[in-house]
């Protein structure tokens, strides 16, 4: 029992337990690989069908952006093809009573 284990030697004396204690642990090593190997794949089957679902996603958004954006140039366009400018008016809402405006106009 005060037999030391040292490297690349098995502890017991009995030729049938080590011999044993080598198929075990090679077929616990085995199963540890294809577990692995089967975790692997289906995380990455995971992956890849969430990686799918957003960039369908994104394609069906960019599309409907831009079926959108071109009915919208289509419906600003004029009969003769050209583009219509949007004019507008605005009032400053901000100045004082004597028509100077409040910030950076000397009082």
């Amino acid at each position: 029992m005060t037999r030391k284990f040292r490297f690349g030697t098995l502890p017991a004396g009995n030729p049938l337990a080590n011999a044993l204690t080598l198929v075990v642990g090679a077929l616990a090593v085995g199963a540890a690989i294809v577990l692995g190997f089967f975790a692997f794949v289906i995380l990455a089957g995971i992956v890849v069908m969430l990686a799918s679902i957003v960039g369908i996603r994104l394609w069906w958004l960019n599309r409907q952006l831009r079926k959108n954006h071109s009915t919208r140039e289509e419906a600003r366009r004029n009969e003769d093809g050209t583009t219509r400018v949007i004019e507008g008016e605005y009032r400053v809402v901000s100045t004082q009573k004597d028509g100077s405006s409040r910030r950076g106009a000397p009082p």
